[in-house]
């Protein structure tokens, strides 16, 4: 529609106020209800062709507003697609990914990337289609009136293809840098915001804003650095738009003086040459906005690509409450220090098995071995006989109920929290397990109970109560192994023995893994292992160990000494 205001001037200089024959206003002569307009005086086809003017106007105002609401609408569907995507394959990536990746930046490329995607598919992907369209028409409708000023409105495209082009591969660059600067920003502020409380507890406010500060300084320099580059594109196509115009102008206006074209020919030749650079010199914005789109997608498809946990084939879902075997099992996260080495023990079906070491004895390591996080270098881990490499590691992790040292709670409320693992779980289940872990009392003290909201990561509650709630969580979950990895540091030694005291009865019914430095913890325990430089040095009973020299025995008399443990033996 952008070209009929052009042509209905030309027709009203040529035909209407002029003498040259009409272009096109003569194939409305026929139709009756326009017979008084084109019979009668000059004014009336004046107003209409004002009308139509207007008319031209207010369709493409309409076209204009459907385009932009179905292009939105798409855009918003691919952006959702994507997201959904990309949360479908971050979820089954491998453990070891998320260890090393920045949360700040997954959250980046999962919200600002797609979003930059979105932008550039709503706004700049239909822009495409439109100056392919306007060029072609510009040409095809130029021709006919002037070869020689068609050609001359055609001269600097090409020049300005073969620069938006070298500007496209510096804007790519540049783009790169400040969305790198920027994801590492963004993960220092998810970092501080995580870890708000720790920050006023040790007064680091200063220190952190200090590190703030200097990768947003660094995303700023990066971010400038791409403005000449899009500065110095847009005024070399101001100048190629100018000198353009200058010359068509000229061209058209002597054209005219010298009989060879009419003013209506001048109207459109002059409309129409502007929208043959003018459309070319959008290219730009398309380019740098591509470019964004670009490196976006390219970070959207570095997590896409990385591959996913691979299930074995013909993957097995045997019973889980069967006997745990570790056959020499040795394991190194760099494939240089080991962490573990060659260790074997077996865990009966039904019992409980207690694991004390020091920090970096391996500890952790087994559990993460025994889910199926990590695979071993050496030697193999089997339930029931069956390797666990050969079990789906849904159905493995799922019947494993784990309770970590840190308690992770989401903002939701208390019974959200507890019944996430079982959602279909009833009252009386739920509250069974809140007995089991003594958190009975503070759920009731809260102000709405189990509607309570406990903040971003439980930051309402204390470390215990975070814990309670994390193991009635687990509890509920019903799984054929427990394993509690000092999950019980942060509560004191009386509310200690009560879960300890519950946890004992359910122990019956499932096999249990215990981590603790604390021997209260460990004492009770079928059979108890202790680990040091990721081998076993010394396992049995809690009084077989304590009549043995080591770091088991050495570990009872420092904390009976402090008074921490009230046991006997």
């Amino acid at each position: 529609m952008r070209f009929v205001p052009a042509n209905i001037l030309a027709e009203l200089f040529d035909h209407v106020l002029g003498d040259q024959p009409s272009r096109w206003l003569h194939w409305f002569q026929s139709l009756p209800i326009l017979k008084n307009v084109f019979y009668g005086d000059r004014l009336s086809q004046v107003w209409f062709l004002g009308l139509c003017i207007i008319l031209s106007y207010f369709i493409q105002g309409i076209a204009n507003y459907v385009r932009g609401i179905y292009s939105a609408k798409a855009s918003e569907n691919v952006a959702q697609s994507l997201r959904n995507r990309l949360m479908n394959h971050i979820v089954r990536l491998p453990y070891a990914y998320h260890v090393s990746a920045s949360t700040g930046d997954l959250i980046k490329r999962c919200t600002s990337d797609v979003e930059t995607v979105r932008r550039f598919l709503n706004l700049q992907l239909v822009s495409i289609y439109n100056i392919l369209m306007m060029v072609t028409l510009a040409i095809v409708l130029m021709v006919p009136v002037s070869l020689k000023v068609t050609l001359l409105g055609m001269a600097p495209v090409p020049f300005m293809f073969i620069y938006s082009y070298f500007f496209f591969n510096k804007v790519i660059l540049a783009f790169e840098r400040t969305e790198k600067a920027e994801a590492q920003m963004n993960a220092v502020l998810q970092e501080n915001l995580s870890g708000i409380r720790i920050v006023h507890a040790f007064g680091t406010q200063q220190s952190e804003l200090d590190k703030f500060t200097k990768v947003n300084t660094g995303f700023f320099n990066a971010a400038l650095k791409a403005i000449p580059i899009e500065s110095l594109y847009w005024s070399g196509g101001d100048f190629f738009s100018a000198i353009q115009s200058i010359v068509i102008i000229v061209v058209c206006v002597l054209e005219t003086y010298y009989g060879k074209l009419s003013v209506g020919d001048l109207i459109v030749l002059t409309t129409y040459s502007s929208m043959l650079l003018g459309p070319t010199r959008q290219l730009g914005r398309i380019l740098s906005n591509a470019g964004r789109a670009l490196v976006a997608l390219g970070r959207i498809n570095d997590i896409l690509d990385t591959p996913t946990e691979k299930e074995p084939e013909n993957a097995k879902r045997p019973p889980m409450n069967r006997d745990i075997v570790f056959d020499n099992v040795s394991f190194s996260y760099d494939n240089e220090r080991k962490v573990l080495d060659e260790v074997s023990f077996r865990i009966q079906a039904g019992k409980t098995l207690a694991v004390l070491g020091n920090t970096g004895s391996g500890k952790s390591s087994l559990v993460h071995l025994l889910q199926r996080l990590y695979s071993p270098t050496d030697g193999k881990i089997t339930v029931g006989g069956i390797d666990i490499q050969e079990v789906d590691s849904k159905w493995l992790r799922n019947r494993i109920g784990l309770v970590l040292q840190e308690s992770f709670l989401f903002n939701r409320t208390i019974h959200d929290n507890i019944s996430i693992a079982a959602p279909n779980s009833n009252k009386r289940a739920i509250l069974r397990v809140i007995e089991d872990v003594q958190a009975k009392d503070f759920i009731e003290n809260s102000p709405k109970g189990f509607d309570t909201l406990v903040g971003e990561r439980g930051v309402t509650l204390s470390g215990g109560q975070k814990q309670r709630l994390s193991i009635a969580r687990t509890l509920l979950k019903d799984s054929d192994i427990l394993i509690f990895d000092d999950s019980l540091s942060a509560v004191d030694s009386e509310t200690e023995a009560a879960i300890r005291s519950s946890l004992e009865k359910r122990a019956k019914e499932v096999t249990t893994i215990i981590i603790s430095h604390r021997i209260t913890s460990l004492m009770t325990a079928d059979h108890i292992i202790v680990l040091q430089d990721g081998k076993i040095v010394q396992e049995g009973t809690h009084e077989q160990l304590l009549k043995q020299p080591g770091l088991y025995r050495q570990v009872y008399e420092i904390q009976i000494e402090s008074g921490e443990e009230h046991v006997s033996h």
